[in-house]
């Protein structure tokens, strides 16, 4: 069953492990701003909590916008082994091959990642402040998401191998413990000829790494089964969590693999934010520096965290 209906008690455990986290993907949209040239980066810098806070925004629409789920993955396993031989890269002519009902069930968010892309450079044109910082925000979380290899696959969770709770094992606690000792330093934002490409790239990367990931995890739980899990409070609520001692050692295993993915996904934010710009026509974004929400805006704002906050979750486990 591609979706499930959770109370909203384990919702808020959810929250806690998935999706890189909301620590994940506010770190990594924050620290593409910093990739920036200094044409564009005082306007980002002026407007860094929004940049950073409106990150996780589409995991919170998620729940009241049943279109949005399908834009965070794509279950690539379900197409066969020669997917990406087979697999169009255009919307078009995949939507012709397979239907949109088939790619809207199994994921779409290369599609997804090309499509924000193209309303950036069109915010940009218009030289709209909000509609910049909108989808920027957003377009760094669809990214984010590409980098994550459990987020390729129809295996998300480990529910095919016996392997349930590995996604945000993965995606979530490994950053929480380990991304202070990461080098973050990716360079300075480049231009990408292709950004439907680069996004098709992305997710073909993370899906090389999903064997490692579910192998390692398995060998180790064998290993180490009594050592496997712990308790730890968040907040009021005591959550059953992967233990430290077993973290550190599947870290080990994979090798640097969420260090990489996580710059790789910091570096594609900066480069696609800077290729909308260029693409645009290199607009003065100093001129946009002073702008403010408007009360309407930040009234809007309010409104939407406040549903997040009471909707039931409508979505796959891993997808909250």
């Amino acid at each position: 069953m591609k979706r499930i209906v959770l109370s909203a008690a384990l919702a808020a455990c959810l929250v806690l492990f998935s999706n890189w986290g909301f620590f994940g993907h506010e770190r990594i949209n924050r620290l593409a701003v910093f990739t920036l040239p200094p044409e564009m980066i005082g306007f980002y810098k002026a407007n860094l909590h929004y940049i950073v806070e409106a990150a996780v925004n589409p995991d919170r629409r998620r729940y009241s916008v049943k279109e949005e789920a399908p834009r965070h993955y794509i279950d690539l396993d379900h197409y066969g082994d020669s997917v990406f031989f087979r697999m169009p890269q255009s919307w078009a002519a995949a939507v012709e091959k397979y239907s949109e009902d088939t790619l809207q069930a199994y994921g779409i968010v290369p599609w997804h990642i090309t499509r924000m892309y193209r309303s950036l450079r069109d915010a940009f044109q218009l030289r709209d402040p909000a509609r910049i910082l909108k989808v920027s925000a957003e377009l760094g979380h669809y990214v984010a998401d590409a980098h994550v290899p459990l987020h390729t696959t129809e295996n998300y969770n480990g529910q095919l191998t016996g392997q349930e709770g590995i996604h945000g094992f993965w995606e979530s606690r490994l950053p929480e413990l380990f991304s202070d000792r990461y080098d973050f330093f990716v360079g300075k934002a480049e231009y990408i000829a292709n950004p439907q490409q680069a996004a098709w790239s992305a997710v073909k990367d993370s899906h090389r790494h999903l064997k490692q990931v579910l192998e390692e995890e398995k060998k180790l739980s064998e290993k180490m089964a009594d050592k496997k899990y712990t308790f730890e409070t968040k907040g009021r609520q005591t959550v059953k969590v992967y233990a430290p001692a077993f973290a550190a050692a599947y870290h080990r295993a994979l090798q640097g693999m969420v260090e990489q993915r996580m710059r790789d996904a910091i570096k594609m934010v900066g480069d696609l934010w800077f290729t909308a710009w260029v693409d645009a026509g290199q607009p003065d974004l100093k001129s946009l520096i002073n702008y403010m929400p408007s009360e309407a805006e930040l009234a809007q704002r309010r409104a939407e965290l406040e549903l997040w906050k009471k909707q039931t979750v409508r979505s796959r486990p891993h997808e909250n």
